[in-house]
């Protein structure tokens, strides 16, 4: 089928999204972008357009950077999304990517890998597909049946002529086709009129009402949140202890952000990815690292701890073949040279890396949230009580504070104190951070990391640590600086280290017993359960009641991408990843494991 008649099938569509709050499209191939930028074309003319337009992408072939500024120079029009499109645009990385345009009114998620496999994680209410091109007529005939799992009502599809079997295998899943001898074009469109209803719509999954949310905690966890709620029309009231945000965990002055590599692409390093690319294009759109707020994408040298462990990375390198502009491995020399300085062995390179002062970070956050955002700064959260379809907070003396139809934990380890949260498997862990004079240290370029880390100077100072402590102890230790400064040292053969002042910062981490976090519904452990098997679903949550917790060491990044899909969540757009990935981070995972030790 050609260009133009791909085209034609996709602006069908338009005639289904007028007046809609939200439109949701699912293009099986997104090829050189020319179908998207027809959409987002079609989008900007049409006065009756949605509110917000979702389009859905599978890119079995990722292009470039410089192939969508080669479709974009193919109509005038189009020219004019090109700069915007362009920047925006990610690696070539396998997993999701969602890219905002508009001011977010229009929305693409970007599935770069198996189009088999992406479609089956896919989490959407879709209401309108586009079949076309060559990939998807190679999904086995199951996977059509995927579709009607994803289907909206009355959702309509547009495909060329397909056989018989696929025919019938979508016309079971609920698809009725309206043109039984398609016209010139050789197109078929169907609606999704099934027979029986086979499960629930992916509903909003707040309450039903007004939307307003309290989130509990000012550091990045609530920041973000705030952040991500007052973007989509929420009003926001923020309670924090402290009398102005990020005094805890997040009070950081040098956070470093990077992903986290590994050879079996294992589900910490995936979600790590997608955090890590999504938290840079959230920054991009406050005003950037060093505008918006401190920093700077430096780049971050993640140095080997030893020539064995050395080759496992170099291993990896030449399995992967990541992007340079992600992830380049660096012998040693040359690794040395780009520190500046002599490093005890060769490391990956993540030139889009960097550091982050996080108070100033949540600062912009919460300035970006306008007038949707009221905060409650020196007020302690001390119980929840849910009343007439709505959430108390009171203060330690039972004073109401505020009240919302969504309240969300963003407040660490503090969330414990909370009897509905009480059973999260959550740990508070020390870490201390070492603040030495700038003169003292080589002056490096990008940040180091390893063993230890170290940030270029900032204001005179380097940030060097972070320790792992299992003690509570507030004040800064010796021992923890001592540990820091060796381990600093390892790293960096040529340093000596001796007669520094025990000079820092010391935080809390919230860690979760399998170090991921935990964003989503919280679960209801005293209730009942309505299967004996029970899946992530079936399991009962607290009307209203969510969680972003459990950050551990890379808040800067799990902030934004955490925040986001918990805002999807409520809101039941589509999830900007893949629904085993939202899975592994559901709070809810806790519980089931426990319950499928007890069957």
């Amino acid at each position: 089928m050609s260009s133009s008649h791909n085209l034609t099938a996709l602006l069908d569509h338009r005639l289904l999204w007028s007046g809609r709050q939200r439109f949701v499209l699912l293009d099986s191939e997104f090829g050189d972008g020319a179908n998207f930028l027809a959409a987002w074309q079609a989008w900007r003319d049409d006065p009756q357009r949605p509110q917000q337009l979702h389009y859905l992408a599978l890119a079995p072939d990722m292009p470039t950077v410089q192939d969508v500024r080669l479709t974009c120079r193919r109509q005038s029009a189009w020219q004019a999304l090109s700069t915007e499109m362009c920047r925006s645009w990610p690696a070539a990385l396998p997993g999701f990517h969602r890219l905002f345009f508009e001011g977010e009114q229009v929305v693409l998620t970007l599935m770069f890998g198996d189009s088999t496999a992406c479609v089956r994680q896919i989490v959407a209410n879709v209401d309108a597909f586009h079949l076309h091109g060559c990939s998807w007529q190679n999904w086995p005939v199951p996977t059509l049946g995927t579709l009607g799992k994803l289907a909206g009502k009355h959702a309509s599809l547009t495909l060329p002529v397909v056989d018989e079997t696929r025919r019938k295998r979508l016309e079971q899943s609920g698809f009725v086709f309206r043109n039984d001898a398609p016209g010139a074009d050789r197109i078929l469109r169907a609606e999704f009129v099934p027979r029986f209803t086979t499960r629930a719509p992916l509903a909003s999954a707040r309450p039903d009402g007004e939307r307003h949310a309290i989130v509990i905690g000012a550091g990045l966890a609530g920041s973000a949140a705030c952040q991500r709620l007052a973007r989509r029309g929420w009003r926001v009231t923020l309670v924090e202890s402290h009398a102005a945000p990020a005094q805890e965990a997040s009070g950081n002055s040098a956070g470093i952000f990077m992903p986290l590599l590994s050879r079996d692409d294992k589900p910490s390093s995936r979600l790590s990815r997608n955090a890590y690319l999504f938290a840079q294009q959230i920054w991009r759109m406050l005003g950037g690292i060093g505008q918006a707020f401190a920093g700077a994408d430096c780049g971050v040298l993640q140095i080997a701890r030893d020539d064995i462990h050395a080759e496992v990375q170099r291993q990896l390198a030449a399995d992967w073949r990541y992007p340079t502009e992600f992830a380049e491995w660096l012998e040693h020399a040359a690794a040395s040279r780009l520190a500046g300085c002599s490093v005890n062995a060769g490391g990956w390179y993540f030139r889009a890396g960097g550091w982050v002062q996080s108070s100033s970070l949540c600062e912009a956050m919460l300035d970006d949230c306008g007038t949707a955002l009221k905060s409650r700064f020196g007020q302690l959260a001390a119980s929840l009580e849910r009343s007439d379809d709505e959430w108390l907070v009171r203060d330690s003396h039972s004073v109401k504070i505020a009240s919302a139809p969504v309240v969300i934990l963003a407040n660490a380890c503090g969330a414990l104190d909370f009897p509905q949260a009480q059973a999260l498997p959550l740990t508070a862990i020390r870490g201390q951070i070492s603040h030495l004079d700038a003169t003292r240290v080589p002056a490096i370029a990008p940040v180091l990391c390893g063993e230890a880390y170290l940030t270029p100077a900032y204001a005179g100072i380097c940030s060097s640590g972070a320790s792992y402590d299992e003690d509570q102890q507030i004040t800064l230790q010796q021992a923890s600086q001592d540990d820091n400064l060796a381990r600093l040292a390892r790293m960096l053969p040529n340093w000596r280290h001796d007669n520094l002042p025990l000079r820092g910062w010391v935080g809390f981490r919230c860690v979760a017993s399998d170090r991921l976090p935990l964003v989503g519904a919280l679960p209801d452990s005293g209730a009942t359960y309505p299967v004996r098997e029970p899946k992530l679903h079936d399991l009962p949550r607290f009307i209203g009641l969510y969680s972003l917790l459990g950050y551990a060491s890379r808040g800067l990044i799990w902030a934004p991408l955490s925040a986001e899909i918990l805002a999807a969540q409520l809101d039941g757009e589509p999830l900007p990843l893949e629904a085993e990935l939202a899975a592994a981070i559901d709070p809810a995972r806790f519980l089931l494991k426990q319950q499928r030790r007890i069957g």
